[in-house]
């Protein structure tokens, strides 16, 4: 199994600022250095010298649909062809990365590769979900695997742009692109499908989840898979709103409104429908949620961001979950609990499922270590993979919740220094 290697990786501790300087991130006690603020994704973290590398095709017709990424290059993916049984079976991953929420963080990221193609790495590893080996990913190794790029910064749901500052706020335009140009490489014909996302691309994945059902004919089996992408709209520490603050900026700014859930926005205002909470109820195509009850980014980046904590009394808590005290233990054991009350009625629904373990990470799907492996993150002995697996193809069904921390011993939690 894939053992966890020690390399750069890009995290984000500041959704609205970059870190400057040097930080240093724990997984399982091996330290890994972070020099900007993006994403807790795989990136070059966790990556086997062996992993499957795919190169990066770009989507050559969607220039002229308008489907370009901030600063006006073409957006692309990674794509590996299925074989044998998974010959006609796709899973599309969307990437993460956070959002742009104003004009100076959104011309930054037009200068990375989260917002531009010309910065992107022209081929990635493939890991986990992603991965070709059955004994890494027993269930999708063989399927058509594809991981969308991620360069609007509004996952994937804007359609505007700002004349003045030089940017296109086309996500919308770039997942039709994407949806369009696979289907005519044989998507079209796919007898399985799911779709996939982290974080960011987590919330894509709710957001266009239905969506993706439409696309595809009526007799091929869709599915929708959210990894740490239930961003819940609730207090930080200081009893603002930060997320919440945060979401407005990019709904406002990237012009999404019009490309929310209709069923959702006829009734509450726009950035309320940028948030989970307010559409898992409403979607019709199976939703399998998988989520951290204590996610490093929204402890971070919404309970406790500096911005709410000007005295620095919960820097070492919001960097190191061990160095919490009981009361801030107590504040966290709360959002854990306000999120599973909002995931009530979407778990009693029998098509959907979920795996919530306590631990203090953000994105499970495409790290192997914790997708699938030797020592992989459990709840009742069944690994991650493995409940994706059993809910999918309707071998079980799957509403895993973990006890309360720190009852779960096979975490890898991610520890900032």
């Amino acid at each position: 199994m894939v053992k966890l290697l020690c390399v750069g990786i890009v995290i984000g501790l500041v959704f609205s600022n970059w870190v400057d300087g040097f930080e240093e991130l724990r997984l399982n006690g091996t330290a890994m250095p972070l020099f900007e603020a993006e994403a807790y994704g795989v990136s070059k973290a966790a990556i086997a010298p062996n992993a499957l590398m795919v190169g990066l095709t770009l989507i050559h017709g969607a220039g002229a649909k308008g489907a370009v990424c901030l600063d006006g290059t073409l957006p692309g993916y990674h794509w590996h062809r299925g074989y044998g049984s998974g010959a006609k079976s796709w899973l599309v991953q969307l990437e993460g990365g956070g959002w742009c929420n104003n004009i100076r963080t959104c011309v930054y990221r037009k200068k990375t590769r989260r917002g531009s193609s010309t910065y992107m790495e022209k081929e990635i590893a493939f890991t986990g979900i992603l991965s070709n080996k059955a004994e890494e990913n027993p269930d999708f190794f063989n399927w058509n695997r594809v991981k969308l790029r991620y360069c609007d910064g509004a996952s994937f749901t804007g359609d505007g742009e700002d004349k003045a500052a030089q940017l296109q706020f086309r996500g919308q335009r770039i997942w039709l692109a994407a949806m369009e140009d696979l289907l005519s490489k044989g998507m079209r014909f796919a007898n399985q499908a799911l779709l996939s996302g982290c974080s960011a691309g987590g919330l894509a994945s709710i957001l266009h989840c239905d969506e993706f059902r439409g696309l595809l004919p009526r007799t091929t089996k869709v599915k929708c898979l959210s990894d740490a992408g239930m961003f819940l709209d609730t207090v930080d520490i200081s009893g603002a709103r930060t997320l919440r603050n945060m979401f407005s900026g990019v709904v406002g700014l990237q012009a999404v409104r019009n490309n929310l859930p209709h069923i959702c926005t006829d009734r509450l205002d726009p950035t309320s429908c940028f948030f989970p909470q307010n559409l898992i109820g409403d979607i019709k195509t199976p939703l399998f949620i998988l989520n951290t009850a204590y996610d490093s980014w929204q402890v971070q980046s919404s309970l406790a961001p500096p911005s709410a904590d000007p005295s620095g009394y919960w820097h070492n808590c919001r960097l190191n979950h061990e160095k919490c005290t009981p009361a801030q233990i107590r504040f966290l054991q709360g959002f854990r609990n306000e999120m599973l009350k909002e995931m009530r009625h979407f778990s009693m629904s029998r098509q959907n499922g979920m795996f919530i373990n306590s631990c203090f990470a953000h994105c499970q799907t495409e790290r192997q270590d914790t997708w699938f492996a030797d020592d992989s993150p459990v709840i009742g002995k069944k690994a991650i993979a493995l409940a994706v697996g059993d809910w999918y193809f309707d071998r079980a069904s799957v509403k895993a919740v973990d006890c309360p921390y720190p009852c779960d011993k096979s975490c890898h939690n991610l520890i900032f220094k």
